[in-house]
């Protein structure tokens, strides 16, 4: 039985999982249940993990996975527990951990090849991004609708959004985006990121997800949204 802010923690994490493959930040989860501090959060979710609901990723700082969801999600299963399959992709790029048993092989959707556009920065900019150089094969179910690329990330400035050096991150293509979205942002015409969009009055900020970067500040037509973050691939 979870309290109503344990509930809540949960069913926050797990749909900014489904929107955006990528665990919420401390502060956003202290923002979203109106808490005080980030101990309080710290607090719910080491009791949703000794419940058994979520699970902290070893050696990652704030990467968390939903395991289950509460019974009562899931009504038409009659009182039996309630599965829950994670959206993690584990192993080598590409390869999808064994799908549960389905009833007949038109069942199981076949991934979907996407090109590689090099490396962004998620620190220091680097040069705009460039040609495709392969492609790796995703499941459908985290891409959704419109056309989609891949990035190698670099840096560490997005580590409390859950995104590492190494990952790659899944892009929707598209040129806007909305406040508080993570985006493929073009500077000046010749340097690549991957950042927050805030918008502040006739400015656009780009703000890192950790401490140790500033946020940038630019005029409106310094930058340009090239995409929107919608998954990411980790190897482990």
């Amino acid at each position: 039985m979870l309290t109503r802010k344990q509930h809540e923690l949960l069913m926050f994490i797990h749909e900014r999982m489904k929107e955006s493959g990528i665990p919420p930040s401390f502060d956003e989860m202290k923002d979203a249940l109106d808490l005080a501090s980030k101990s309080g959060i710290h607090r719910l979710i080491t009791a949703l993990e000794e419940r058994g609901f979520i699970r902290r990723l070893p050696n990652r700082a704030r990467a968390l996975e939903v395991v289950k969801l509460p019974d009562s999600m899931n009504p038409s299963l009659g009182g039996r527990k309630a599965r829950f399959e994670p959206s993690v992709i584990e192993g080598n790029l590409g390869k999808v951990a064994a799908p549960p048993v389905r009833s007949s092989v038109e069942d199981y959707a076949r991934p979907i090849s996407i090109p590689v556009m090099g490396r962004i920065a998620a620190g220091t900019p680097i040069e705009a991004i460039q040609t495709h150089s392969h492609t790796i094969a995703v499941p459908p179910e985290m891409l959704g609708a419109g056309e989609h690329y891949a990035l190698e990330v670099r840096g560490d400035s997005m580590i409390e959004a859950g995104i590492f050096d190494g990952d790659t991150v899944l892009i929707r293509k598209q040129d806007s985006a909305g406040t508080g979205e993570i985006i493929v942002a073009l500077v000046d015409d010749e340097e690549a990121t991957l950042k927050r969009l805030r918008r502040k009055g006739n400015t656009i900020a780009l703000e890192a997800a950790n401490p140790a970067y500033e946020t940038r500040i630019f005029g409106p037509d310094r930058v340009k949204v090239q995409g929107r973050l919608v998954g990411l691939l980790r190897k482990y």
